[in-house]
């Protein structure tokens, strides 16, 4: 995975918050840079855990800010599997989700087309995005032996 310069991410964060109409703030940075650091899908909670460490007086209120904000912009979107806790993933390009079941990990599955392989659209009708999840059992856990 290549490494985005911190100065071009932040010209980046910048450029978008502007154009949809909101402020670039540190902690809307901070907050973007924890998603940035590890693509791993962290729940709100997650993300409050390790923007800590960065900026400890940030508040569990103003990461949910910040996440709902990205979230307008583009810049983030919200991964729900289930019934679980709403995830974020920087991932803006089309994909889908793989949730293993075993340990509980979320992974981008990228996908190409106008619609994933084997889902015919109807006559006229055009997707502008895919919420998939696809349950299972990763790699390494199926290396493992778990089911």
């Amino acid at each position: 995975m290549t490494r985005v310069e911190p100065k071009k991410t932040s010209d980046r964060l910048s450029q978008r918050l502007r154009s949809s109409g909101f402020r670039f703030t540190p902690q809307r940075q901070h907050v973007y840079d924890v998603l940035l650091q590890k693509r791993d899908h962290p729940t709100a909670e997650e993300v409050f855990i390790r923007a800590k460490g960065g900026m400890p007086d940030i508040s569990m209120a103003t990461v949910y800010n910040c996440l709902d904000t990205l979230v307008q912009s583009g810049l983030a979107r919200q991964v729900t599997v289930d019934r679980g806790a709403t995830r974020f993933c920087p991932n803006m390009r089309e994909h889908c989700h793989f949730y293993c079941d075993v340990c509980a990990q979320v992974f981008d599955i990228g996908l190409t087309g106008e619609a994933p392989a084997g889902i015919a659209l109807p006559r006229g009708f055009k997707a502008a995005r895919f919420e998939i999840a696809i349950h299972g059992t990763c790699a390494g856990c199926s290396k493992n032996g778990a089911h």
